[in-house]
Parts: C-alpha cells; sequence; structure tokens
C-alpha cells in the first residue's frame, strides 16, 4: 500500500512515494567512523511509539456485519479488521494484494484463478482457506447491497485449499481487481450473531469492544496472527463516536484524539490555531435531494427538475460549506477521470422552476423535506427558502433516517423528498460501481426512490450492462457518458453538490497518515508517536 503526501487534487492523480512500515521504536542511523578531529554531530531524536491511536469519528452504526457493510463507521473500520483478496488504497484508488499472493492468473476471458498468501490466519489462529474465500463471496453475492457490484461473476469455486476460481458471466478484465476488493474475507464458521456483534478477519487489528452509538467507543487491538505488509504499530486503537461536530472539534483541540473526520467547517480556524492540521480533499461525497418518484406530483420529473433549478447551489456552498464544494455539473465530480458534463446541468433558475411546474399543471405545491440529522441538516433553511421563493412550501423534518420504512412496498413509501448524504465511492470509483449503487437493481430503485420499473430505469440497466460488456476503453466512456445524461435528465436521486472531505489531525504525531476524500479514518500503516 502506498502512502501519500495529498493536495487538494493531487489523490487522484495517483502519484505517490511507498512509504515504510513503521517499527514500534523509529531512531535514525549513522554511517562510517568519525575522525578524532571531526566535530560530532547530535544523532537524530529517537522517535517513541505512543500506546495507542486515537480518533473521534462522525458517523453511527451498530452493525458490523462485514456482509453487505455500508455504513460510514463500520466500513471504516472493517478496513482495518478484515482484508479482501484485494483491497484499495484510498488514498489513490489503486488495487493492491492483500490475502492474495499475487496477481489473477487469467485462464480465459471469462476465468480467473487467485492463490492465497502464504500462513495468512484469522486472529483466532485458524487457516485462511478457499473455502473461507468462497462462503463471503457466495454470501455477499446474495446480498441485497453488494450483489449488485458482483453481477458479472458466474461462480466461485475452491481450485483447492489456497486458490480460488472465479468464473465470469462475460469479460471483466479492467474492473477486476476493484470489484474483488469488495468483498471481505472471514471465518465461514461464524455465525450470523457473531458477523452483527463481534465479527473476525484476518487483518491488522482485531475488535475488542464494539459500541457504535453516539458517544461510545469502538476499540480496537494487534492481531498478532497478522502476517501481511501493515501490521498494527502500537498496542490499541480507541474511535470515539461523536456525532456532534462541537464534540469532535472539543475532543481534538483537548489533545483527546489525534485525528478527527468530518472537520466543522466554522471550526477549521480553531482547530488549526492549536497547532493540529486540517485538509480537505476533493472527491465523491455529497448531499442529495432523493424524491418518491411513485408519489405525485414527484412521479413527473418536471417537478423533480423544477427543485433542483430553484435552488442556489453556489450560495449553499458558500455559506454553508465556506466554499469547500462545486455543483455539480453531472453525476461524476470534475476532477474524476471518467468525468462527462451532463446534457442538463442545473444552475439556479427561478422562472425555468416556475415555467417547468406550470408545464406540469402543478400549483401551490407543497411537501415535507425529510433532512438526515447529521451535517446536511445545515443545508436545509436555505433549501425551504429557495423552494419558497418559486412559492413551494416545504416543510423541514429533521430526523434519524429510519431505512426499514423505505423497504420495498406495495404501498406508497411514506415520505415525499429527502435530503441525505451519500459516498459510495468507499466501495470504490469506477463509474459502473458508483451508479450502480444509487440507480442499479437494489433497494434503491426497489423501495426508497421507487425508480425501478420505469422506462428510463430500464433504458438505463442496458446502457450499464453495455458499457460492462465493453472492452475498448473509448466506446465504454461514450456509453458511461450516456448513461450520465439520462440520470441527470432524471433525478430520482441526484447530487446538490460534490464536497471536498475534511479531516483534522496531530501530524507530528501520526506518522505515515493522510486523509482521504471519503468519510471514515484510515490507519493502516500509521505509527502515533508520543
Amino acid at each position: 500500500m502506498e502512502k501519500h503526501s495529498l493536495t487538494r487534487r493531487g489523490f487522484l492523480a495517483g502519484t505517490a512515494a511507498t512509504g515504510a512500515i513503521a517499527a514500534l521504536t523509529l531512531s535514525g542511523c549513522g554511517g562510517g567512523d568519525q575522525k578524532k578531529d571531526e566535530p560530532k554531530k547530535d544523532a537524530p531524536a529517537e522517535k517513541t511509539v505512543a500506546d495507542s491511536i486515537t480518533a473521534a469519528v462522525a458517523y453511527t452504526s451498530t452493525n458490523c456485519n462485514p456482509i453487505g457493510n455500508s455504513s460510514a463507521l463500520m466500513l471504516a473500520a472493517t478496513w482495518h479488521v478484515f482484508e479482501g483478496l484485494y483491497d484499495l488504497d484510498l488514498h489513490n484508488y489503486k488495487t493492491y494484494t492483500a490475502l492474495a499472493a499475487g496477481e489473477p492468473v487469467k485462464v480465459s476471458d471469462t476465468e480467473y484463478e487467485v492463490s492465497l498468501r502464504d500462513g495468512a490466519k484469522f486472529s483466532d489462529g485458524t487457516d485462511v482457506t478457499a473455502a473461507d474465500v468462497v462462503n463471503a463471496f457466495e454470501k455477499n453475492m446474495a446480498d441485497a447491497t453488494y450483489g449488485a457490484f458482483l453481477t458479472f461473476i458466474e461462480t466461485v469455486t475452491a481450485k483447492d485449499d489456497k486458490t480460488v476460481t472465479f468464473a465470469l458471466k462475460y469479460p471483466f478484465e479492467s474492473l477486476l481487481k476493484g470489484r474483488l476488493s469488495v468483498v471481505k474475507v472471514f471465518p465461514a464458521s461464524l455465525t450470523e450473531d457473531q458477523l452483527k456483534t463481534m465479527p473476525i478477519g484476518s487483518g491488522p487489528w482485531k475488535y475488542e469492544s464494539i459500541n457504535g452509538d453516539d458517544g461510545g467507543t469502538i476499540k480496537f487491538v494487534p492481531n498478532d496472527q497478522y502476517n501481511g505488509p501493515m501490521p498494527a504499530t502500537c498496542a490499541e486503537m480507541d474511535w470515539n463516536v461523536l456525532l456532534d461536530g462541537t464534540a469532535r472539534t472539543t475532543a481534538i483541540t483537548d489533545g483527546a484524539v489525534l485525528a478527527i473526520e468530518s472537520v466543522p467547517d466554522a471550526n477549521a480556524d480553531q482547530i488549526a490555531n492549536t497547532g493540529a492540521t486540517v485538509e480537505y480533499v476533493p472527491g465523491f461525497a455529497l448531499p442529495f435531494l432523493m424524491f418518491n418518484t411513485k408519489k405525485a406530483p414527484f412521479d413527473d420529473v418536471r417537478v423533480r427538475q423544477a427543485i433542483y433549478y430553484a435552488l442556489d447551489i453556489e450560495k449553499l456552498i458558500a455559506n454553508q460549506m465556506d466554499g469547500h464544494a462545486a455543483p455539480a455539473t453531472s453525476f461524476l465530480p470534475e476532477a474524476y477521470a471518467n468525468y462527462h458534463r451532463a446534457s442538463t446541468v442545473y444552475s439556479h433558475d427561478p422562472e425555468k422552476a416556475k415555467s417547468l411546474l406550470a408545464e406540469a399543471n402543478v400549483a401551490d405545491l407543497s411537501f415535507e423535506l425529510m433532512v438526515n440529522n447529521n451535517w446536511v441538516k445545515d443545508l436545509a433553511a436555505q433549501i425551504k427558502e429557495d423552494l419558497g421563493a418559486i412559492g413551494v412550501t416545504a416543510t423541514i423534518n429533521e430526523t434519524k433516517i429510519d431505512w426499514a420504512a423505505l423497504a420495498p412496498s406495495e404501498s406508497i413509501l411514506p415520505y415525499d423528498v429527502m435530503l441525505t448524504p451519500g459516498d459510495p465511492s468507499c466501495f470504490g470509483n469506477d463509474p459502473d460501481l458508483l451508479m450502480t449503487w444509487w440507480y442499479g437493481d437494489n433497494i434503491w430503485t426497489e423501495g426508497r426512490s421507487c425508480w425501478k420499473g420505469t422506462p428510463e430505469w430500464t433504458q438505463l440497466q442496458e446502457l450499464l450492462q453495455q458499457a460492462r460488456e465493453e472492452a475498448d476503453a473509448a466506446k465504454q466512456q461514450e456509453i458511461w457518458n450516456q448513461c450520465f445524461d439520462l440520470i441527470a435528465d432524471n433525478i430520482p436521486i441526484y447530487p446538490l453538490f460534490h464536497r471536498e472531505t475534511s479531516t483534522g489531525f496531530q501530524a507530528e504525531k501520526l506518522e505515515d497518515f493522510a486523509p482521504i476524500s471519503t468519510t471514515g479514518l484510515v490507519f493502516l500503516g500509521t505509527t502515533p508517536l508520543a
């Protein structure tokens, strides 16, 4: 895994120096004998490793099951406790070998073999076997969330104890390793209850205790069975779960933690004034509006478009994000390699918004705006004000989203429009994965947005499949561009802007640490210094 000195745009470039794995005590070395008359030079100061890595995280979750894991908190924890065959370096989105011994061996265009790392063990001391890998893949392929990422796989089988064979439905070479990294491996013997409460993996850390509620702590200790390239560097790691931004700010300014995620923009200077570093990394992270497309009038695309044209996104970014975001001009942010400016770009145009509502024969529109009770709640007041300027009344309902209530149903789901954040780039950043997350054949379209089954949804699935099977990169990009245009035209779910992800950290006390562009903190290979 590579370590990086990040700039605001540098994370996408993928250029970096390889960092050394830190030992428990680090010191400089001199070379050669000194002459008697040569003045002695002071030796470099010895670096002493601290007992623990401490952090404050910004999201809550109580389900640590690695199968279909999609919570910001537990997914970040999963990166430290589990391994895939290949894992994703979230600093540059390159894959690296984890449980795999090397690159996939190509048997044919639709068959690959992957051998396991010699001596790999789970934290309970049992060997990692091909059967464990097969089990993990089969369970994730059947999962409603991750299954949509793995539809290219026909079968996964154990050739022997140390070799896994993948039979594919169609060639998928360019995206293969990145997509295999989605699945994290665990002992096949674990029960469902063990997976949800205290699962074990083969990564450098293991759970000691898990309380993912607000105010709780997740405690990690080293996995002494780990034989990979990034062993734990200290005696323990503690993540304090602090949903409130002020509480996270206090935690780092008072020295209680070494790093926090999601720095409140209003507190960035306060944190920097204590000597900590605040860094912003541009990425895919975004707030979005999601419409109940089965419920009138939001089943009419003109009404959905009118709401977007009513919003002053530039003002929203300036006032609520302190400028650390860019208006969405496509589903992807402009810095992404596969970016394509969409055929429809939603600038602030109240008159166009009014015109679209008139075309849809909608007057005196009033609806409830369900707002997730995290950082996006600060956007709601201006959104309400902008909608009021075109004669639309939005009543704000700030709440912790009950996602179970938005499961697929024969009845109309109990919401109108939702404001909530999301960032599937924690799984990877290829266009197919990102579009499949919100618009594929899964919970987001079967329930939630209820967009599945519309002619436009069907057309998008056909285009996505064409792109998956297209071997020519230029032609594949052309198909993806059609997808971006179709999504921007229909906006069942669509970004308001792409934000820069903020991280606060004590740079002098965290060696080989760098922020990432998505939610979460990565301490793989990081050493805390006393």
